[in-house]
């Protein structure tokens, strides 16, 4: 029923935030409050170890917008942005619950709502996740295509910010499925080039790409290309940042993990893969995210080669039984 509800307000405010109302007449606080709400929206977001718990007060968030779109309450440009921004969040949520139609849904609007505004970044940001729903797909070719466009959206907005070198950072992930060594590592260093914007991001927070996690992004890009020594490096350096304690830490700590335990069963070390698998599986638990359980499942076809093997029969035991408890909740 939740979820019924949810879709419906973002089926509504997305047609609103693209035809706003006139802006006569406009009360100029009513765009700011939204804003301010979206940016601690996003902060619980961050902050949350179980990301579905955050969806009552986005569907609160979003039905309060949608009121305000359709009444004309506040300037119509401001409202876009604030709908733009929420629905990217909106679509976070839906991309962690394993609910990629949704979250593709929630990106189209965002990036529709941020276009009608004129605000480059927040538009290229929603293109950006968007290639994420295709990653996850291994629709590499539609990732690059939507990632270039992002890119070429990032020039026009503000150059202070880490649009681009996000941009960059994705895209080296379509390079990397798509089999393309040199383009995935000019798209990396492109990514780098992060460092030489201080570290600048919005309060918002749809922006959070920082260069935090490139070392963790390396490593994953060279396991995709079979470069294993390389990938195992990157992500060891990835794991010595210390012990996860919020919602993305548990995820993007999990998804090292799950590198390497894959880099264990490339290499025929079942001591490796388990013990890297099980704390991936823990963390998997604890954060309740469908893209840990969603990265967990890839690491099955992996342990697929080693025969009988006890530790390893038993941790694919352990990630199946995760898998069934999550498809009779869906």
């Amino acid at each position: 029923m939740i979820r019924r509800e949810f879709l419906h307000l973002m089926a509504v405010s997305g047609p609103l935030a693209a035809v706003p109302a006139g802006e006569a007449g406009a009360l100029e606080g009513g765009a700011g409050g939204f804003e301010r709400m979206n940016g601690h929206l996003w902060q619980v977001y961050r902050l949350a170890r179980a990301k579905h718990s955050v969806y009552p007060a986005v569907q609160s968030q979003l039905s309060a917008l949608n009121d305000a779109l359709r009444d004309g309450r506040g300037r119509a440009g401001p409202l876009c942005v604030a709908a733009g921004n929420l629905f990217q969040l909106a679509g976070e949520l839906a991309f962690d619950a394993d609910r990629n139609h949704d979250a593709a849904a929630s990106y189209a609007l965002a990036a529709g709502a941020s276009k009608e505004a004129g605000a480059y970044d927040l538009w290229a940001c929603a293109l950006i996740r968007s290639a994420y729903v295709d990653l996850s797909e291994r629709h590499y070719r539609r990732a690059a295509d939507t990632l270039t466009a992002a890119r070429r959206i990032a020039l026009r907005g503000d150059s202070g910010l880490a649009t681009k070198c996000w941009a960059a950072a994705v895209q080296a992930e379509a390079a990397a499925g798509l089999g393309d060594f040199r383009a995935c590592e000019e798209a990396l260093d492109e990514a780098e080039k992060v460092a030489d914007l201080g570290g600048r991001v919005p309060d918002g927070g749809w922006l959070r790409f920082d260069g935090s996690r490139l070392a963790e992004e390396r490593g994953a890009r060279y396991l995709q290309l079979g470069r294993l020594d390389r990938a195992e490096a990157a992500l060891t350096d990835a794991l010595e940042l210390g012990p996860p304690t919020v919602g993305p830490s548990l995820r993007r700590r999990g998804a090292v993990l799950v590198d390497l335990a894959a880099i264990g069963a490339r290499r025929k070390d079942p001591e490796q893969a388990v013990r890297y698998g099980l704390e991936a599986l823990a963390l998997a638990r604890a954060s309740g995210s469908g893209f840990a359980a969603r990265r967990l499942s890839t690491l099955t076809a992996e342990l697929g080669d080693f025969g009988r093997d006890r530790g390893v029969a038993e941790l694919r035991a352990e990630i199946g039984s995760l898998l069934a408890r999550r498809e009779g909740t869906a």
